[in-house]
């Protein structure tokens, strides 16, 4: 009986698939400067990065100002697929926009074919307010596996 448990177990345990999870995201920036301008892109890292490495922790007895090198923080290895701006020297370009669509459906649709899932999107804009003729529209774009 013992080792028809046993038996059991190992069968059971090299069936599972473990539960970790991995994690992307994918930024796209969309300019939203008057006259086209700005500069639109998505970006997808190429590296990975230990948040650890670069965080301190402020208690009471201790609350030395985080160090970290802003060098080794920043990621070199990364793709940057072109996007068209918002507006041209005409105003909105609805022609731009949808072109950024069929961008940003090829790049989920290449993320899928990968095996990744879309988990969750998020955005916003920037402007600095009244009069501010800069801004930018920020998308991104969380898959896991």
């Amino acid at each position: 009986m013992k080792k028809i448990i046993f038996i059991a177990f190992i069968i059971l345990a090299t069936t599972l698939e473990v539960n970790a999870q991995q994690f992307k995201v994918i930024t796209s920036v969309e300019s939203i400067v008057p006259n086209g301008v700005g500069r639109s892109r998505i970006v997808n890292t190429m590296e990975e990065k230990d948040y650890k490495e670069y965080t301190s922790t402020q208690t009471d007895e201790d609350n030395t100002r985080n160090k970290s090198d802003r060098g080794e923080i920043r990621v070199k290895n990364y793709e940057e697929t072109k996007l068209l701006n918002f507006y041209n020297i005409g105003g909105i370009r609805f022609q731009n926009i949808a072109a950024n669509d069929t961008m940003i459906t090829s790049m989920i649709d290449t993320m899928i074919k990968d095996g990744w899932a879309l988990a969750f999107v998020t955005s916003a804009v920037e402007s600095a307010g009244k009069g501010d003729n800069n801004g930018i529209f920020i998308t991104r774009y969380i898959f896991k596996k």
